[in-house]
């Protein structure tokens, strides 16, 4: 029978935040007491991230208090990535839909992992240019913008992690005829990182409306 696939990926990367927590508090922690608090906040943090599970679903999600060890752990997070519900597959042809203004719109050629997507990256070297698929409150949506690589780190509004980052700045019409808005951000550079580190959907839909 197949999984039904009902974790997001960042709901994914919440919860193996949750069960490295669980793997320290072990290996530091002899109080039993303690290991029983770190264990039933894990469960209630997980099960929290979900509305309406099922019974099934919540004996998986349960199942993080069975983590003791990197050993356990594992096995754990390959169990669960089954579940995970993939990033909606793009074409060329649905890249052009989301693009109508970039003429021949091409994926890259190396293979994506849509299980371990939250949002979709493309970079343009050539142009300085990064395009981006990203889910908003209303739907999925195209995003266009310039990348400027910085030399030093800094948090990314994405996945909140203080790490090597670029500006993305895109530009939009202004209220008056011939005038435009630029509007920026700091993104991870590595958007496959990124997309295995982001933790909540929100901060997507907030770096959107920063910049839109």
């Amino acid at each position: 029978m197949k999984n039904e696939q009902f974790i997001r990926n960042d709901q994914f990367n919440f919860i193996k935040r949750q069960v490295l927590q669980l793997v320290n508090g072990h290996a530091t922690v002899n109080d039993q007491q303690v290991i029983g608090a770190i264990e039933s906040l894990s469960i209630e943090k997980t099960v929290d991230l979900f509305a309406g599970v099922t019974a099934a679903q919540r004996n998986l999600l349960n199942q993080i208090v069975n983590v003791v060890d990197k050993e356990t752990a594992e096995q754990y997070l390959v169990e669960i990535e089954a579940y995970i519900i993939p990033f909606k597959e793009l074409s060329e042809q649905k890249l052009q839909k989301l693009f109508p203004k970039v003429k021949k719109m091409k994926l890259p050629k190396e293979s994506l992992n849509y299980n371990r997507m939250s949002f979709f990256s493309y970079d343009d070297f050539g142009t300085k240019k990064r395009y981006m698929v990203v889910p908003t409150r209303k739907g999925m949506i195209g995003l266009t913008g310039t990348f400027d690589e910085t030399k030093t780190k800094q948090i990314c509004a994405i996945c909140n992690r203080l790490t090597p980052v670029c500006m993305f700045m895109t530009k939009t019409k202004g209220n008056i005829a011939g005038t435009y808005t630029k509007k920026g951000n700091y993104i991870c550079r590595d958007t496959e990182d990124c997309n295995h580190h982001l933790l909540s959907l929100e901060k997507v839909y907030d770096f959107v409306d920063n910049v839109k």
